[in-house]
């Protein structure tokens, strides 16, 4: 919906500007120009990235259509798992969430938050990390290198795409200025031609400068930075992880566990230090009523 709402208000703006102040609107209308502009555009993203960007791009421009981004119940469901895990870990062992880090769809503990097993990546994250503990890696310096090290990696990985965009956008006002060059060209040779004839050729082709900037920064920028947002907002899901695991290494209680991974998030996305109480204590009641049921 912003998507839609932002590409309606940035064309509309610009159009009804033009139409307003006495321009004629038939004169921005220029297949060709538009054909050379967006082909070499997509031509060329497609020369620059590999095939997993390609898939990827087209991903990520379909959640922010969608409107799609990492809600805040999602961070508090995260918050909440840890806490429980790390709470069944530390009365009964690391032994006791073996069988749920090994099938996380089939656990007890994690099916309780069905929106958190989506993020099937950062599942794979936290089950890996937990399973090193129970190996016996309890060095809290050694594991946050490693995890520091995982994440600096899946950072850069997430990036490619609002990269590829940005590229891209910076690459449109160019492709217009070759297309208005082709177009002048096309116009010199006419010169001959009457001198309305030779105007409206002109104007077309200066149509492809005005295509190039407002494609790049009224459109394509934006959207790369859209995806850079959704990007970092769902990093934030593995500092959560990691914030919790290496304050759970160095022998903090649960509770004090889940403030630490409270605490990297954004302000905006960030839930209270009450709403982290409820949840956690909500997740403590469901594993002691799963304990009583029968086998």
């Amino acid at each position: 919906m912003r998507l839609m709402f932002g590409l309606i208000a940035v064309f509309a703006s610009v159009l009804g500007g033009f139409y307003a102040m006495g321009g004629r609107m038939a004169v921005l209308w220029q297949p060709v120009e538009i054909v050379i502009i967006i082909g070499a555009g997509i031509g060329g993203f497609a020369i620059a990235n590999s095939p997993s960007v390609l898939r990827d791009t087209l991903r990520a421009v379909g959640a922010i259509a969608r409107g799609r981004s990492t809600p805040k119940n999602d961070y508090l469901d995260m918050i909440a798992l840890v806490y429980g895990l790390l709470r069944v870990a530390k009365s009964k062992g690391m032994s006791q969430i073996e069988a749920d880090i090994d099938k996380p769809a089939e656990s007890p503990l994690f099916t309780q938050y069905p929106n958190v097993l989506r993020y099937e990546r950062c599942m794979t994250f936290l089950c890996d990390y937990l399973r090193l503990i129970a190996l016996g890696q309890d060095n809290p310096h050694d594991l946050e290198s490693l995890m520091t090290e995982e994440l600096d990696t899946l950072g850069r990985e997430l990036n490619q795409v609002p990269k590829a965009l940005q590229n891209l956008a910076d690459a449109l006002p160019a492709l217009g200025i070759v297309a208005a060059v082709l177009g002048v060209i096309n116009a010199m040779g006419a010169i001959s031609e009457a001198p309305e004839v030779l105007g409206r050729m002109i104007g077309g082709a200066l149509t492809g400068t005005f295509l190039g900037v407002l494609l790049s920064y009224g459109m394509v920028g934006p959207i790369a930075s859209a995806a850079r947002q959704r990007r970092e907002s769902e990093l934030n899901m593995y500092f959560c992880i990691k914030a919790a695991l290496c304050a759970y290494l160095r022998g903090s209680p649960p509770q004090v566990c889940a403030e630490y991974a409270r605490k990297v998030l954004y302000t905006d996305i960030q839930p209270s230090l009450a709403e982290v109480e409820v949840a956690t204590t909500l997740s403590s009641q469901a594993k002691a009523r799963d304990a009583r049921q029968p086998a």
